[in-house]
């Protein structure tokens, strides 16, 4: 049955996908252990939560012309218009047209440049990736990696590498130096199972890309985000300056990007067949967005704390980070670094920030740059008062959540422990590096799960390889340390019992699943090589890692039976998307990502349209399990939206998030008051 309701999307993987599938019919059920979750009172029939994390696909980007089935509607490229389902520009294609636009030193870092004009042509999309794939054989792809669910899926470890050296024009596509100024097909192009560029993701480029003005606003879009910046953002400043000079002679292809942000794939002509069938049998969300304006590193923290993170003494209190000094002196690290960011545009430039970057050097070299920490209380600090001016101008007032003398964490450093639990930041070693946040005691969902006796694990892929190679010094060690927002707690991690308990690998996961040992709650992060992370990563080995899990639960058919998947992306990765952005605090929200539920209590092919964000699954945990919000700042404290039947996706209420309830249907009784029965 899976086989054949699957195979009408095949069109353009054919055979090779449709033989990656498994056939459920007729398969046993594995010997299942006591299983403790059952045990724990719930308010719905829920009693297992797994929560994958992919990386860096915007739902545009993904489901740009995905067709609902059954009389639903969802909002997209297609439906909006802008494209038609052969990825063509559509009648309303202006709505998504990008402008260049200038921000100069004099002005200040502009969250919203008013000089601006529209491309005639797009800058030329450049590539990205490897020239050649990671792998040269199945073997050596299998040895690397255990997180696919057969051959086939293996053997796109060692296919789709580009032939193109990267920051060139991406000639694979056609017309590359002609596009027109807004999203365009990445396919065929570019085959759907081949490496792409991988756009900017970081915290002003995204606030910039986004664009957000109240002379902008309208009923539709109370907020005034109008995302037409993107390219724009790309070419002007990339992925950060780390306080070097912008270099000369400075062109469209120099931050290596070009405009890779507007590009979109077709699941009308077969393109993530995988992540459309779990759309088209189960739920998904088409308002669920990124919870931090930023990279992996900060959607992570929130994902596991509802906060942001601050530059602490490593004791719990706040305290400057290095400001123009040397640090790790008397190392090969040793060096003049300066972690606050300074979107500024330096002198004679146009956008080409000051100080920011996920610093240079370290790991035996002369540390550099940095700047990631911004002091977000403080209107002086730069960059922050283009950010609170427009805060400020909102109908409805939104608390910044910048607590004075903090200087919180905007973009990717390494967590304050190691896997082993030592203590990272203070760690000389010369393949250490300076850009760590020390510990944190802000505190986590592990935390509050721990207070009320609820079983839950982290697992991250590689995690076995990674905790005896804190300097990621072994080939193949692709954990992402970054990603685990357990391993920034001082509270977990200088506890070898927890430690040891709540953060496995994802062999353990697998083996979790078939014996009838899963906790309540998992967090699940692929590593790397299979997270669809643009240039090191392809979505359709995401969708095979999905897969996988969503396999091995379902031929666990008691686990099944009370078990949730939740499907998601840590953020945009920088692609363009058209959907409505609700300011919540300074640090957030961003872009959609895309949302899928996958359970036996969803409905086929159901589409939320109610405004949610990564702290939405902490609220969907709360409600299940009965908890409180982690803290009294913790974004889990907003209320539910509330929402017209004309225009569902704005709440009217903001800031407001759902808790994620409306994507299921447990039918009567089996709500609130289900009690665990």
């Amino acid at each position: 049955m899976f086989r054949s309701q699957f195979e009408s999307i095949c069109l353009k993987s054919g055979a090779a996908i449709l033989a990656a599938l498994q056939v459920f019919a007729g398969m046993p059920v594995p010997a299942f252990a006591e299983d403790s979750a059952q045990k724990v009172e719930t308010r719905t029939p829920i009693k297992h939560v797994i929560v994958i994390i992919g990386e860096n696909r915007s739902f545009d980007h993904v489901f740009a012309t995905y067709k609902p089935i059954r009389h639903q509607r969802v909002m997209n490229l297609l439906s909006e218009g802008i494209i038609n389902a052969d990825g063509a520009p559509g009648p309303n294609y202006w709505k998504a047209e990008q402008y260049s636009a200038v921000d100069e030193a004099s002005e200040g870092y502009q969250v919203s440049p008013q000089q601006k004009e529209l491309y005639t042509t797009l800058p030329t999309p450049l590539a990205g990736g490897p020239t050649k794939p990671f792998f040269s054989t199945l073997a050596e792809a299998k040895a690397a990696e255990t997180g696919l669910p057969n051959d086939t899926y293996y053997t796109y470890l060692t296919t789709g590498g580009t032939g193109l050296k990267a920051g060139t024009p991406d000639t694979r596509i056609p017309n590359v130096d002609s596009l027109p100024p807004g999203p365009f097909q990445i396919t065929p192009g570019i085959p759907y199972d081949a490496y792409t560029a991988s756009p900017v993701h970081r915290y002003y480029q995204m606030a910039q890309q986004l664009d957000c003005s109240m002379s902008y606003a309208d009923r539709n879009n109370p907020s005034g985000c109008r995302a037409d910046l993107f390219p724009w953002v790309e070419t002007t400043i990339g992925a950060g300056s780390n306080g070097r000079p912008q270099p000369s002679p400075f062109t469209e292809e120099s931050t290596r990007e070009g405009s890779a942000s507007m590009g979109f794939y077709n699941m009308q002509e077969g393109d993530a067949p995988y992540l459309k069938y779990l759309a088209d049998h189960y739920a998904l969300s088409d308002n669920y967005h990124q919870a931090a304006t930023g990279g992996t590193g900060m959607n992570h923290i929130e994902l596991g704390t509802g906060d942001a993170l601050w530059f602490s003494d490593g004791k719990g209190n706040p305290a400057v980070p290095p400001h123009n000094q040397l640090v790790a002196a008397g190392t090969a690290n040793a060096g003049v670094v300066d972690e606050i960011e300074n979107p500024n545009a330096a002198s004679g430039t146009n956008n080409w920030y000051s100080e920011d970057g996920y610093g240079g050097g370290s790991n035996g070299s002369p540390s550099y740059g940095g700047g990631s920490y911004s002091e977000c209380a403080d209107p002086n600090a730069p960059g922050v008062a283009a950010e609170l001016d427009y805060l400020a101008t909102l109908p409805h007032r939104v608390d910044p959540k910048c607590a004075p003398g903090h200087y919180y964490l905007l973009n990717n450093y390494n967590p304050g422990y190691f896997g082993n639990g030592t203590n990272a930041y203070t760690d000389t070693n010369n393949h250490n590096t300076v850009f760590t946040i020390p510990p944190s005691t802000v505190r986590t969902i592990g935390d509050a799960l721990l207070a009320k006796n609820i079983s839950f694990k982290y697992y991250g892929d590689q995690w076995n390889l990674y905790a005896n190679d804190p300097y990621y010094q072994k080939p193949g060690d692709e954990y992402c340390n970054i990603c685990d927002f357990l391993q920034y707690s001082a509270s977990i991690m200088t506890n070898p019992t927890l430690r040891a308990a709540h953060i496995q690998d994802t062999v353990n996961l697998y083996s979790d699943i078939r014996n009838g040992t899963l906790p309540a709650v998992s967090f699940v992060k692929p590593s790397a090589f299979v997270d669809g992370h643009p240039a090191s990563s392809k979505l359709d080995l995401f969708e095979g890692f999905v897969m996988k899990i969503v396999n091995e639960v379902q031929a666990n058919r008691k686990l099944w039976a009370s078990t949730a998947i939740f499907i998601t992306f840590d953020e945009g990765g920088g692609y363009y998307d058209s959907g409505y952005v609700q300011p919540l605090d300074f640090f957030g929200d961003g872009t959609r990502v895309p949302l899928l539920v996958v359970s036996p209590f969803t409905q086929a092919g159901h589409i939320s349209h109610t405004y949610a964000d990564h702290v939405s699954i902490l609220k969907f945990l709360e409600r299940n399990w009965d908890l409180n919000p982690i803290t009294n700042r913790s974004r889990d404290n907003l209320p539910d939206p509330a929402a017209t039947e004309a225009n569902p996706y704005v709440p009217t209420n903001g800031p407001a998030i759902g808790d994620l309830f409306d994507m299921f249907n447990f039918g009567r009784g089996d709500r609130d008051d289900h009690g665990g029965r």
